[in-house]
């Protein structure tokens, strides 16, 4: 059974959720995996996972590894894309006052859905307000948000699964104020791990074939701890690497899966078959242990073949 913790929930929002999981969610077998990564991933919001959910499903599935998640927020800020959804859900979503108050529940429901199409073992729900769209990570990072707690949670899962890496959101300006806060908080945990002990922290970002090279970036004016080893990726995975009957699938289908189980936001929608390449950034603070490691798990996920196809079928 997986793990499901909550902070800073009232009484009435646990019953609601885990009344909705009874309902209408069941959960799969835990698995216990003998090797391979072991991944905490650190976002903001339900549906940031669709950023690296070809690389968690193919360290799941092929790579016997695992993939644990915490969630800052508790989603609420996404009352304004819910339009389609409120025959779904049979609320009124786009009213501030009644989506802020069912998404939570919603938006969990929908990511442990989806997780288990990319193989998430365990959830974390820090339940921090999102307040909504920004580009200023310093409104919840100073006023907001109980940022030692989460610190201190990803300091804790760490210390009890010793994990090899953490996935964050690569935090370049354009990006939501909540991606931004989220990574500098995991940033910000990792670094105060000792060195000998401490995971490898990985910015992630998606690409599509045309632009191959993105953007240089050296770190967040303002946020020293998000300065990097070097200006751009330096490993990636190919969403498009097909597999199966004479070579007719790829990964792309399982991230659509994922995307498609975060109803509530209409928008998150228009992103199914878009991103080709999941990309793979070293943060300065892995010192020279990052570009080893962070190589080495582009290698296997690119190298490792689907274990559950037979090349004779």
């Amino acid at each position: 059974m997986h793990i499901v913790e909550f902070y800073a929930m009232n009484t009435s929002t646990i019953f609601a959720f885990l009344l909705s999981l009874f309902l209408g969610f069941s959960f799969s077998q835990f698995h216990m995996f003998a090797s391979g990564p072991k991944i905490l991933i650190v976002t903001a919001h339900p549906d940031d996972e669709t950023a690296f959910a070809a690389t968690i499903y193919k360290v799941t599935h092929d790579l016997n590894g695992l993939a644990d998640i915490l969630l800052v927020t508790n989603g609420e800020g996404g009352y304004k894309y819910s339009t389609l959804a409120e025959d779904i859900y049979g609320r009124e979503l786009t009213d501030e006052q009644s989506g802020r108050k069912a998404l939570p529940t919603i938006r969990k429901k929908e990511l442990m859905a989806g997780g288990e199409y990319i193989g998430l073992r365990d959830y974390y729900f820090m339940d921090q307000q999102d307040t909504g769209y920004t580009l200023d990570a310093d409104s919840v990072l100073n006023i907001v948000w109980d940022t030692s707690i989460v610190i201190r949670k990803i300091k804790e899962l760490h210390g009890r699964n010793n994990y090899d890496y953490v996935f964050t959101l690569l935090p370049v300006s354009g990006t939501h104020g909540h991606h931004k806060a989220a990574s500098i908080l995991a940033l910000r945990a990792v670094k105060s791990i000792a060195s000998e002990v401490r995971p490898i922290i990985v910015g992630c970002s998606v690409t599509d074939s045309t632009k191959l090279i993105p953007d240089p970036f050296l770190g967040l004016p303002g946020f020293p701890e998000t300065a990097m080893n070097t200006q751009l990726p330096i490993g990636s995975f190919n969403r498009l690497t097909p597999f199966g009957f004479q070579q007719k699938l790829n990964y792309q289908i399982v991230v659509n899966w994922l995307i498609a189980e975060h109803k509530s936001q209409g928008a998150m929608q228009l992103a199914m078959g878009k991103g080709q390449f999941e990309q793979f950034w070293d943060y300065a603070i892995n010192g020279n242990a990052g570009k080893e490691k962070i190589l080495k798990l582009a290698e296997l996920l690119r190298n490792a073949p689907l274990k559950e196809y037979q090349q004779n079928k």
